[in-house]
């Protein structure tokens, strides 16, 4: 398994295949499950709450099991209500608890935007650090399941866009349970997208592996171009890029991981390292966390490009029907054009 180079491996000795004992395959719905109960287990402040998440186990099931292993007064259902579950949220976590709050689908939360954006995210600086926030906001986002207006949006740049927010978007099942135990564990509020998509993906998951929030991860080396990407469309720049190694081409994939804080020198040095890049994303394109991207590496690339930083999002419309999210999702092949793009620009910029 690769570790990235600032997380931390504590050592559970070997299991009886050789591997660590603390290893085992899942979904990534599963490591979400299992970071919930190790954080409840480990740390008494620790408690879960929202729609639905106690005897149902959540939409998602992610919440599965908890209330009845851990009793309700550590998982518990909410009313239909997420101002309300938010502004408890804050109340708990100003005095000492660290609630994880779980807001059913990404547009759901808009109602309780307001208490995020006015005291989740400013209380420690209106305070000047004296009132932390160590709450986590659970937020399934994106498209890929077929869902409705209002089960399907992707609200990333919201959070982002908002100082005293981080704001994390794993893509793998490892990711998944090791980034959440580090929000969970964060002193400061954590706005933790969960990407609907990849809840039945599977993988290895290693829980003695203790995430750092702020950096990003290779998932793929290459030396063409690199491709550089959060939560589900992680896996759509890998596919496009075993494609374009049938073609002859080496595709570079970053895992950006944390929206916020970025991490600069990771994007920066592989950018480099391939001179032309694509950023891919399935929310809008337009004032978006892809654009974000897009101009932070023009400004720290520019003498290493080989031609100009592309971008493959989804439109700037509402969220297509079930039946056309498949032409509204940035897929393989839209990746793939963008890179054909590049390489026609580098060799022909002068008619460009």
């Amino acid at each position: 398994m690769t570790i990235a180079h600032d997380d931390v491996r504590q050592d559970a000795g070997p299991s009886d295949d050789g591997r660590p004992a603390a290893v085992a395959t899942m979904t990534m719905a599963a490591a979400l499950n299992r970071a919930l109960a190790d954080a409840i287990e480990s740390d008494p402040a620790v408690v879960v709450f929202g729609e639905d998440v106690g005897a149902l186990g959540g939409v998602f099931r992610i919440t599965d099991g908890l209330t009845e292993r851990f009793g309700e007064d550590r998982c518990f259902d909410t009313p239909l209500a997420e101002s309300g579950i938010v502004g408890t949220a804050v109340g708990m976590a100003m005095n000492g608890m660290r609630p994880v709050v779980e807001l059913q689908f990404d547009a759901f939360a808009l109602p309780a935007f307001e208490q995020i954006v006015s005291h989740v995210a400013k209380m420690g600086n209106r305070t000047r650090g004296a009132v932390r926030m160590p709450l986590v906001i659970r937020i399934p986002t994106g498209g890929g399941i077929g869902g409705v207006e209002h089960h399907c949006d992707s609200s990333e740049a919201y959070y982002a866009h908002t100082p005293g927010l981080t704001v994390v978007c794993p893509s793998t099942p490892q990711d998944a349970y090791s980034l959440l135990r580090a929000a969970i564990a964060s002193p400061d509020p954590v706005i933790f997208l969960e990407p609907k998509k990849l809840y039945w993906s599977t993988g290895e998951v290693d829980t003695s592996i203790v995430g750092r929030i702020g950096s990003a991860r290779i998932a793929r080396a290459g030396t063409d171009v690199t491709l550089i990407a959060y939560g589900s469309s992680v896996a759509t720049c890998l596919e496009a890029a075993e494609i374009a190694a049938s073609e002859g081409r080496s595709v570079q994939v970053i895992d950006v991981r944390t929206l916020t804080p970025f991490d600069d020198a990771t994007v920066t040095a592989a950018v480099r390292s391939t001179g032309r890049a694509v950023v891919v994303a399935e929310a809008p394109g337009f004032a978006s966390v892809a654009s974000e991207i897009q101009s932070r590496v023009f400004e720290r690339c520019f003498e290493h490009l080989e031609a100009p930083v592309r971008k493959v999002t989804g439109f700037d419309t509402p969220f297509a029907p079930p039946k056309f999210e498949h032409w509204y999702l940035p897929d393989a092949d839209r990746v793939l054009d963008a890179i054909d793009t590049l390489h026609w620009l580098d060799e022909h910029g002068d008619e460009a």
